[in-house]
């Protein structure tokens, strides 16, 4: 789950963690309030969207009174912001940040993630703040420094200053760096999240070390226990189909493409990707239905697939294990009496039960075409939208 930059810092605040100050506007009057709550001779006007790249697309402004806070505010309230993570259809600006501007000495880098390869806590940072570290990493490599986290002593102070000392933080700045970074290794834990990306990290004229930005992300699977952090979702900033199969507990991703998938199993959903692609479709989603789904999942999620215009085609590929192939063929029946599908249909089943839900297909009188393979099913569904 994604939060917004300034809900992010509400949460690394209560850690000890230095951010600007600064208030979350929805409309140009409370914009101008805020500005003057602050006081300061500079004031930041930040769009707020769930995208990264704000800066470089026109979604922050720098305001030197309290007219230009106004400005700004009208300017982007409302605005289509596109950045290279939004897409060419850009999100739309709900609400601000306004913040207090600082005396920037020195921009970093500092992020932490779970690194698959060690299973671990990661810690890195670099002296090249500002700039995406993907940029870093192709350009610089040699600038990020890395430090893997023992999960049973957590991030020690000696890793946090020696990445200091790396990143060349000012030696009088060393203990309120290592202070931030405690901070939020502390945050990244107790909050469960799965990205804590500080771009940039700055010292200011005034001796602080400061979040300039936030970006948090937490773990889907532990927000049963943060239940402060569920409140942070801002609906506004997913997609409908998304958040419908939420309810149902069905993993779903949209896509661009033209081919709906309904599968079983995320390794299976991407492998199914992957060979729609290989015969020249584009899938318009991911939607792994899981392992025991029920009909009620199935019908619900053909409804998800269906509600998106742009798909011309269904591919079902179902390798009953757990779910077994009877309880998908009856939801695709179960579907097909609710929601009217004019669009081909192929179906692969294997598996639990495979001679029963094919009997059930056959029996159901739907315009389904068969597929033997998963190999043939594609070829299949990308010839009927083709």
């Amino acid at each position: 789950m994604n939060i917004h930059e300034y809900q992010g810092k509400e949460i690394l605040r209560k850690y000890g963690v230095s951010v600007p100050k600064g208030y979350v506007a929805f409309t140009p009057e409370e914009a101008v309030d805020a500005a003057k709550e602050l006081g300061s001779n500079i004031t930041v006007v930040k769009a707020q969207i769930h995208a990264g790249g704000r800066g470089k697309a026109g979604g922050v402004k720098i305001a030197k009174s309290i007219d230009d806070v106004r400005t700004y505010a009208k300017e982007l309230l409302g605005k289509t912001l596109v950045t290279h993570q939004t897409g060419p259809e850009g999100k739309e600006i709900k609400r601000l940040l306004i913040e207090e501007g600082c005396d920037i000495k020195k921009e970093y880098y500092v992020g932490l993630v779970l690194d698959r390869a060690t299973s671990r806590i990661t810690l890195m940072a670099s002296e090249e703040g500002g700039t995406e570290i993907e940029e870093v990493a192709e350009a610089t490599p040699e600038k990020i420094f890395r430090e893997s986290i023992d999960p049973v002593v957590g991030l020690t102070a000696y890793q946090a200053r020696r990445i200091a000392f790396n990143i060349n933080i000012p030696k009088e700045l060393i203990g309120k760096t290592v202070k931030f970074m405690l901070g939020l290794y502390t945050a990244f834990v107790e909050k469960d999240c799965s990205i804590a990306e500080i771009n940039p990290l700055v010292t200011t004229g005034e001796g602080q070390v400061m979040a300039l930005d936030a970006k948090l992300n937490f773990d889907s699977n532990a927000l049963y226990r943060q239940k402060d952090i569920l409140e942070y979702r801002d609906l506004d900033e997913e997609d409908a189909k998304e958040i419908e199969a939420s309810k149902y507990d069905l993993s779903y991703i949209s896509l661009d493409g033209d081919i709906g998938c309904m599968v079983n199993g995320a390794g299976l959903a991407m492998a199914t990707m992957d060979i729609i692609k290989h015969y020249g479709g584009d899938p318009a989603n991911f939607l792994d239905v899981g392992g025991g789904a029920t009909a009620e999942k199935v019908t619900e999620a053909f409804k998800i697939i269906l509600s998106d215009a742009a798909v011309k085609g269904i591919f079902v590929n179902i390798f009953g294990g757990i779910m077994k192939c009877d309880v998908i063929a009856e939801g695709v029946v179960a579907a097909a009496k609710e929601v009217e599908i004019k669009v081909p249909l192929v179906v692969r089943l294997e598996g639990t039960n495979v001679d029963l839900g094919k009997k059930i297909l056959n029996e159901s009188g739907l315009d389904i075409v068969a597929a033997e393979s998963m190999a043939d099913g594609a070829q299949k569904i990308v010839e009927l939208v083709g």
